[in-house]
């Protein structure tokens, strides 16, 4: 599929798609007229990478995610070569996913400290009221 299709499937950018193919976060086939095309593969890496920038994620550790989801033989080498495992993928996962619970905590620590707030303001308008 063109990248018109794309855009309208993830809601990404024409730019984004093009900037994610620079970094080596996709890759589209081009065709004898030097036109990408996508195929589901691609379009799920899309979606993916939105996903893991949107939980603040590089583009370099965004591409070691993709590598362990979609890998392929040559960048199995590629990775192997640089030492890139799977194993520390997974431990940046684990990481990530201890920083939302801990930002989780933060929020709720910081909502019953509003709500406290609203009720004791509420408790002296109704004092004053009466």
């Amino acid at each position: 599929m063109k990248i018109g299709k794309v855009i309208k499937i993830t809601g990404a950018s024409a730019r984004s798609i093009r900037h994610y193919e620079d970094k080596g976060l996709i890759k589209p086939t081009r065709q004898n007229n030097n036109y990408r095309e996508f195929d589901e593969k691609v379009i799920e890496s899309i979606q993916t990478i939105q996903l893991y920038l949107g939980l603040g994620l590089t583009t370099e550790q965004i591409k070691d995610i993709l590598f362990c989801q979609f890998p392929d033989q040559q960048e199995k080498q590629e990775h192997a070569d640089k030492g890139l495992y799977c194993a520390e993928v997974l431990q940046l996962y684990e990481a990530k996913l201890r920083e939302i619970n801990s930002q989780i905590n933060s929020l709720n620590d910081a909502k019953s400290a509003l709500v406290e707030k609203i009720n004791q303001m509420l408790e002296h308008t109704e004092e004053e009221e009466q």
